[in-house]
């Protein structure tokens, strides 16, 4: 039995998976099983599925989970716009429409079709399909992944990129500036140490950050890294000088910056620009899971120039934060898959509009399956 990645994507998405992917994930074991694979689910909720032994190795990795609220299935052309849920392509092309059609089942649609398609020479060639759950929220089943373990060659990340090969992607750290001064009445703010005072200056030393000696270089492709001041929140009475201040920032990084190397740098920053009567730290926000680092592979790695020749688009980077990072680290890895996150109309992925093109989601099928055919040889 051949596997329909199309028919495997419009029982996926009427599939409710914004809360629980119990359902969605058995859909997947059971399709699987199907076509005689046996996938099992481990403690933090990953779906793992091998083919074949010996090297090279190419991990697939994808998620099931959606981000609510659920937007029921509906399959139609474009041509029938006019609805906020028709307002779609650019032609009058098959379109499946619902929650989780580009993000990210009709990526899973398109891994798991080369998953079971691509010819495996024996003792040539492994290929495991890892499939997380909660990739829109923590990414705690991904974290949970042993990549080192793994020991991939390559692996393949999908989502929606329009059948471009993304090669790279930021990071996205977050952390609280924590000013700390010394309470006093207003009516005689010399008594005291005021802490949300001190943030003129600390504005100041974030529009500097990027200008140290040593700061990460621009990335060709990424650019540079950006450094942005979010929420605020400091004081507690109307009348009295405060004494702490808090100053959220959001960092978006390129390689080869770490959030550990990001964290120790601001604060040291911070701490030259402060006054020395007034205490600061720097802390990263708590995650279950490591924060979402950049990551580049080589525009000329086999896995980079075999997709794209085999997908027909570009090579760019993914724009927004991923599950890559985290198998960056081991192995060379882009992010691929039909499907756009937002079209010349506005959002596509997260919004009541999504949707993706079934002929995209056939077109990226047959390059997994040929890129995976050229990497075993």
């Amino acid at each position: 039995m051949s596997f329909d990645p199309v028919g495997f994507l419009a029982d996926a998405v009427p599939i409710d998976s914004t809360e629980d992917v119990s359902e969605m994930r058995d859909f997947l074991v059971e399709t699987l099983a199907a076509h005689g694979v046996e996938a099992t689910v481990d403690a933090a909720g990953n779906t793992l599925a091998t083919r074949g032994t010996g090297d090279p190795h190419v991990v697939l990795n994808t998620h099931v989970d959606t981000v609510p609220p659920h937007v029921p299935y509906e399959r139609g052309t474009a041509s029938v716009a006019g609805e906020p849920t028709g307002e779609t392509p650019r032609d009058d092309g098959d379109v499946i429409r619902g929650r989780g059609s580009c993000d990210a089942k009709g990526p899973l649609a398109a891994l798991v079709a080369g998953f079971l398609g691509a010819a495996l020479p024996d003792g040539g060639g492994r290929l495991t399909l890892a499939v997380s759950p909660d990739e829109e929220t923590l990414s705690t089943g991904a974290a949970a992944l042993d990549i080192g373990d793994l020991d991939p060659d390559w692996c393949v990340v999908g989502e929606p990129t329009g059948l471009d090969v993304c090669n790279a992607a930021t990071g996205r750290f977050q952390g609280t500036v924590t000013l700390a001064g010394e309470n006093a009445h207003a009516a005689e703010p010399e008594a005291g140490t005021n802490a949300v005072r001190t943030l003129e200056r600390v504005f100041r030393a974030l529009d500097s950050f990027d200008g140290r000696d040593d700061t990460p270089p621009v990335h060709g492709s990424l650019g540079a890294a950006t450094l942005t001041p979010t929420t605020v929140s400091g004081g507690s009475a109307t009348n009295q000088i405060p004494a702490r201040c808090e100053l959220v920032v959001d960092r978006r990084s390129v390689p080869p910056e770490t959030s550990e190397g990001f964290r120790s740098s601001l604060e040291a920053h911070l701490r030259e620009h402060v006054p020395d009567e007034v205490g600061v730290s720097f802390d990263l926000t708590d995650r279950e899971s490591p924060f979402l680092e950049a990551f580049s592979t080589p525009a000329d790695d086999p896995l980079v120039t075999t997709l794209r020749e085999a997908a027909g688009g570009d090579v760019r980077p993914f724009t927004a934060a991923t599950e890559a990072s985290y198998f960056a680290a081991d192995a060379p890895t882009v992010v691929f898959g039909p499907g756009d996150l937002a079209d010349e109309s506005g959002a596509v992925a997260h919004s009541d509009r999504e949707y993706v093109r079934v002929d995209e989601v056939r077109r990226a099928a047959e390059a997994v399956e040929t890129t995976l055919d050229e990497l075993f040889g």
